[in-house]
């Protein structure tokens, strides 16, 4: 099959301040979120990232994403580097994380707009899709409301359009589902089965085993930073479940230290 991400060695540490040291209950300095990481995801296949909170899957995918710099290491997406050629790859990909803060005064209509001009979108082209996407998340009747009179809920789908307005063949999602209710979290795996019908690539994270078991092909599991386990999902789960997979691992792993 075809790679069309490849992750060499990546790699990224972060400095701690006093109060970060004292939240962490730790004594380091300097800790490090990416411990070369290396794996790769194939063209038209969903790969979930799952792990703990603190595991690293954030950093790797805001990497992926060019929002930051690794210390060391590349990545290639569609044969463009992340380090050497960012724009090139932002112009590739589509990116959701719960980070996403939009403002509260704009109007969905009004946010569409704007996300495609910055990505070059022609004005018919973006009218249609617009059309398309808000009618398919019931974001339609909601179209010149301001965001901070819109739900959570709707909030998210609002993200989640924004994040394809550019009908990428890539696309990254960082606990799509993280915090919503079962409504609203089923309509977004529904549409990220729907992406990977139309051949799109995605990888995601999440540390919602029941998700990663419904919609991905394959999965790796990031403990410390670092790659402990990659397989499909059908192999990890041919004798246990996915979370009881997971916990052997991270016990092996830590030491059964949480």
């Amino acid at each position: 099959m075809e790679v069309v991400l490849s992750v060499q060695n990546l790699k990224k540490k972060f400095r701690l301040s006093y109060k970060q040291q004292k939240l962490q209950r730790t004594d380091k300095k300097v800790i490090t979120a990416v411990d070369d990481l290396s794996f790769s995801v194939c063209k038209g296949e969903i790969f979930g990232l799952l792990g703990p909170n603190g595991a690293g899957k954030t950093t790797t995918l805001r990497m992926l994403a060019t929002l930051i710099s690794p210390d060391s290491g590349d990545a290639f997406i569609e044969g463009c580097s992340v380090v050497r050629e960012p724009d090139k790859v932002r112009s590739k990909i589509g990116f959701l994380t719960g980070e996403l803060k939009l403002e509260d005064f704009f109007t969905p209509n009004y946010l569409f707009n704007f996300f495609s001009d910055l990505y070059g979108v022609e004005e018919s082209v973006r009218n249609a899709r617009k059309r398309a996407l808000f009618s398919r998340f019931g974001i339609d009747r909601f179209a010149e409301v301001k965001l901070a009179n819109l739900s959570t809920g709707m909030k998210q789908k609002v993200s989640l359009v924004i994040s394809v307005v550019n009908d990428p063949d890539f696309i990254i999602f960082d606990e799509p589902t993280n915090g919503l209710d079962v409504l609203t979290a089923k309509t977004v795996t529904d549409f990220l089965l729907e992406l990977k019908a139309q051949g799109k690539t995605i990888i995601l994270s999440t540390h919602i085993f029941s998700l990663v078991e419904k919609i991905c092909d394959r999965a790796g599991i990031i403990i410390g930073g670092r790659l402990a386990a990659l397989d499909t999902v059908a192999e990890l789960t041919k004798n246990k479940s996915l979370e009881e997979v997971f916990f052997d691992i991270y016990a092996e792993v830590t030491g059964g230290v949480s």
